[in-house]
């Protein structure tokens, strides 16, 4: 008898996503982080902050040839980049994603979306200037691939704009440890440790980074005690600007967070 081919990391992620079908532990991690965290990031403005720092890194794009990976079917920054760049191509594994995104990209000029996995030999562009990667790189096993493939696709002068989940700092190691056996998406969720950061700053020249959610993560127990929220919020706010201005210099602050956005360059050997 014939044993049915098992699915690969590509397809499970790739109908993870389509159908947002999670178990009670990945339901619960998800509230947790998605939840209580994006209020707090929402309020305080570290979206927004980040958002604005992005597009900051992106600098002029007239001229830019982008690539957006792993988009889903986009974000704010993805039409940014889409309309006021010279050529944009957004790429990812799930067609039901790139279908709505393609639907919405088709009255901008030179902006496309394809259903793409950023490794495969089918995908033989190159020469970007800008490589968008919004929650992306984290969702790569192989992280020396990963590089290698990053720098075979920009130009001489290429840049990436990244943000990823951190899992280096005890409590949200401990926490990760104890959900990942759990986790339904956990074949495809790696999360930076200090290996990974360290392999892109080897590689690629780490022009500025920024963490956050580091002291600012506390703020979710101030939701327990009768504390009033003006102060809550203040508090936090207070704690957002001392992770946002710390972990751009100090690597063990920024080990402290929990997510953190990078520009990097290619290295020129």
């Amino acid at each position: 008898m014939k044993q049915k081919k098992r699915p690969t990391v590509n397809q499970l992620q790739r109908e993870f996503y389509d159908s947002k079908k999670k178990n009670l532990p990945t339901r619960l991690w998800s509230y947790l982080r998605n939840g209580a965290l994006n209020r707090i990031k929402k309020k305080v403005g570290i979206e927004a902050d980040i958002y604005k720092l992005h597009k900051s890194w992106f600098g002029d794009l007239s001229e830019k040839k982008v690539l957006d990976l792993g988009c889903y079917a986009g974000n704010s920054l993805s039409f940014y980049l889409a309309e006021n760049s010279k050529s944009y191509l957004a790429i990812d594994l799930s067609p039901k994603g790139i279908g709505n995104l393609d639907r919405r990209l088709k009255n901008i000029p030179g902006a496309r979306a394809e259903v793409m996995d950023f490794l495969s030999e089918a995908f033989e562009e190159k020469d970007f200037d800008l490589i968008y990667a919004y929650g992306v790189l984290h969702h790569f096993k192989d992280v020396d691939q990963l590089i290698l493939k990053l720098k075979e696709k920009l130009n001489q002068n290429g840049i990436i704009v990244s943000h990823d989940p951190l899992e280096t700092s005890l409590p949200i190691k401990t926490i990760r440890r104890i959900y990942r056996p759990f986790q339904s998406d956990r074949a495809w969720e790696w999360p930076f440790n200090r290996k990974t950061y360290y392999s892109f700053a080897k590689e690629f020249q780490i022009v500025e980074r920024r963490a956050v959610l580091g002291k600012t993560k506390w703020t979710t127990l101030l939701n327990v005690l009768p504390v009033p929220e003006e102060k809550k919020i203040k508090k936090a706010t207070l704690w957002h600007r001392e992770d946002w201005e710390r972990s751009a210099r100090d690597d063990e602050y920024m080990f402290s967070c929990m997510h953190l956005s990078m520009l990097m360059q290619k290295r020129i050997r």
